[in-house]
């Protein structure tokens, strides 16, 4: 049987906080969602819970039972970059992590095919923790067999702990109190009421009794301490480096025109590092002179997606540095950092935009190939969302106008921003799906995670005059925070894809 192992940094968001403001660390302490009254508190340290101040009690709250409480707000961009940097260091120890999606700070290594690099699985998990302690944080390992036992273990074991066979692991993991997992509050408190307290006697609840009363989610938790509920280990992919690299015909000796080439290789950096929503936080320069690489480092003062400024950092670079002897090739590494919407947001819709330049280029392409290879999409009147736009020829290229931000703008009450639904130009046929979908349904495979929730269905059907069509559509939530436009044909048996929601 293959070992897996859970790697748990307790209250991660929290140990973050603390290392920001070490001075806390004799107080009550708590993570809360905002710096207001009103706001939830959603981690907490030992001292606070000893106070009996728990996670999902509001701010205001906790600081009336424990008034020396201190909180604050950890962002999510900040725990992203946390997670993302300790990936990076776990990759040394097991090619196979996956992070959790629900709890940062909680990760499931493959302890598989280590024998020939490790003694034990015991020397192993002990290399593992202290790699992790020299970066400040505190980590509980267990290695064992299943997700949830290693899981629930790993919630109040500290250090390592090694299973050698699935009875130990399931009979350690039936005494671990649920308050120590990560419940929806509402569940944990209802289930403490009714003196259920460890995951032995959760189990005993019989399923069906448990779905009514409590919903899917306490079922789906059942499922899953039992057994009868499995999923394999889901790993997350390393990513590529973000890097350019250009051969020059003949040596280079003058900074001008190296640093116009560079410029080149910027910006196609800088959208790979958008799509990832990431931004630039770090630029290596390598210049190949002579059969040796000559290393630059470019860091902005922040973590950006601003051309303008990276290439006037790397000006500034260029010009104190000799080329005598000439570049005869160049590469470009980024670094990036998780960023947030706003940043993205700004990267697009201010990205160096030439009209005229544009508007040059398709006109030689309608000279070249005729009026209709430049066309884009108009609304039209049609009964299918696929009918309801058509293609027009285009005649000038103009900067896109978002009405719905104005709308937005509008919006005295700040809520929500306006959601738009993009529509595939084709519906895409997704793969055969099982008859039912309450043990998560990969949708679009592992990546975007299985279904939460599926609104609908919002039924079209008719098509007397031409063809007989009725399909079911639905929005599909996933795990990962997609929401897909999907929709069922009931005439071709078969699930679609017709766009999704931003």
């Amino acid at each position: 049987m293959d070992r897996l192992a859970c790697l748990n940094l307790p209250a991660f968001p929290l140990q973050l906080l603390l290392r920001s403001h070490s001075e806390w660390a004799r107080y009550p302490v708590a993570v809360v969602s905002e710096d207001k009254p009103q706001g939830t508190i959603l981690w907490v340290n030992k001292k606070a819970w000893n106070a009996r101040v728990l996670p999902g009690l509001r701010y205001a709250a906790g600081s009336s039972l424990a008034p020396d409480l201190r909180a604050g707000v950890v962002p999510a961009t900040n725990i992203q970059r946390e997670v993302a940097a300790l990936i990076k260091r776990l990759m040394r120890f097991t090619p196979e992590i996956e992070p959790s999606c629900e709890e940062p700070g909680v990760f499931l290594l493959s302890g598989t095919g280590l024998k020939l690099l490790y003694p034990s699985l015991e020397k192993w998990a002990r290399e593992v923790r202290a790699d992790v302690a020299s970066q400040g944080f505190r980590a509980n390992i267990v290695v064992g067999f299943t997700r949830f036992g290693t899981y629930a273990v790993a919630k109040i074991r500290g250090g390592v702990a090694i299973f050698e066979n699935f009875s130990d692991e399931r009979a350690a993991a039936g005494k671990v109190p649920i308050a120590y997992l990560d419940l929806d509050p509402e569940l944990r408190d209802a289930l403490i009421k009714l003196g259920i307290e460890t995951i032995d006697q959760f189990l005993s609840l019989p399923p069906g009794g448990l779905y009514e009363r409590f919903g899917p989610k306490a079922n789906r938790l059942h499922r899953i301490a039992s057994g009868d509920l499995w999923a394999p280990l889901q790993p997350c992919a390393p990513e590529e480096a973000v890097q350019q690299r250009l051969l020059l015909d003949d040596a280079e000796t003058d900074s001008g025109r190296l640093l116009f080439l560079i410029r080149r290789l910027i910006h196609p950096m800088l959208v790979s590092l958008s799509n990832r929503r990431e931004a630039l936080a770090e630029l290596w320069l390598h210049f190949l002179i002579l059969r040796d690489w000559l290393k630059e480092r470019i860091r902005p003062a922040v973590p950006t997606l601003d051309s303008v400024q990276l290439v006037d950092l790397i000006r500034l670079r260029l010009e104190r540095m000799e080329f005598s002897t000439g570049v005869d090739e160049i590469e470009l590494i980024a670094k990036g950092s998780p960023t947030t919407v706003e940043q993205l947001r700004l990267f697009t819709e201010q990205a160096a935009r030439d009209l005229d330049a544009a508007n040059r280029a398709l006109a030689r392409l309608r000279a070249e190939f005729g009026d209709e290879a430049v066309v884009h999409a108009r609304l039209a009147n049609g009964h299918l969302p696929e009918a309801r736009f058509a293609w027009e020829p285009l005649s000038r290229v103009k900067l896109p106008k978002d009405d719905l931000n104005d709308l937005n703008d509008l919006n005295v009450s700040n809520g929500p921003a306006a959601l738009v639904r993009r529509i595939l130009a084709k519906p895409i046929p997704l793969p055969p799906q099982p008859m039912t979908h309450k043990d998560g349904w990969l949708l679009l495979g592992p990546k975007h995670g299985a279904v939460e929730k599926l609104s609908g269905p919002y039924i079209i059907s008719g098509g007397w005059w031409n063809r007989e069509i009725h399909r079911d559509y639905y929005f599909a939530e996933t795990r990962r925070g997609d929401i897909l436009w999907v929709y069922y044909d009931r005439l071709r048996r078969r699930w679609f894809l017709q766009g999704w929601v931003e």
